[in-house]
């Protein structure tokens, strides 16, 4: 993914540092993650080269994160078959935010972010209009990051749906 232009509030939320979740948590007064699906598959082509594989199967896990019961991202996370013991807790997640753990655990290192903007026929895009009922066919805002984790690597990408806009990143909720 190439570095996009994008309008400055899109690009606040592309490339804020830390947890997107705990972000996301700041804006809303429920937040929620969504389970759609995680189960072995095959890595699409860019994934394959990001992540250093020739060939073998990727653990896929894809939820939905919401504010106050709107989907307003889609992520979805890439971890070689052969990596799945060195990332223990990625089994154990269920509904809850990889991102709690991604940056809580010292033994992980981020590397940089990529950001794009995805066009409708991308599968992950395709991915997110099928969880998202009336999400229209366009391109949307991405980012992706690899992590590192004893030698190993897993990838994020999070595509940023319509409705993240209606929250404001400069304005965070009053508790």
């Amino acid at each position: 993914m190439a570095r996009a232009v994008m309008p400055e509030t899109m690009r606040a939320w592309l490339f804020s540092r830390g947890s997107l979740t705990a972000r996301l948590v700041a804006h809303c007064a429920a937040f929620e993650v969504r389970l759609l699906r995680q189960a072995m598959g095959r890595p699409l082509a860019d994934q394959r080269d990001i992540l250093g594989m020739r060939r073998g199967r990727v653990v896929s896990r894809e939820v939905l994160l919401c504010c106050d019961g709107v989907p307003v991202v889609y992520a979805q996370t890439a971890l070689p078959a052969a990596h799945l013991a060195a990332w223990p807790f990625l089994r154990r997640l269920g509904a809850r935010s990889l991102g709690s753990r991604l940056y809580t655990d010292a033994r992980i290192a981020a590397g940089a972010l990529q950001a794009a903007r995805l066009a409708p026929s991308h599968a992950l895009g395709k991915r997110a209009r099928m969880a998202v009922a009336g999400l229209p066919a366009q391109r949307l805002p991405a980012r992706r990051r690899l992590y590192r984790r004893g030698g190993t690597n897993l990838l994020v990408t999070e595509l940023f749906l319509p409705a993240v806009m209606a929250l404001n990143p400069a304005m965070r909720r009053r508790r």
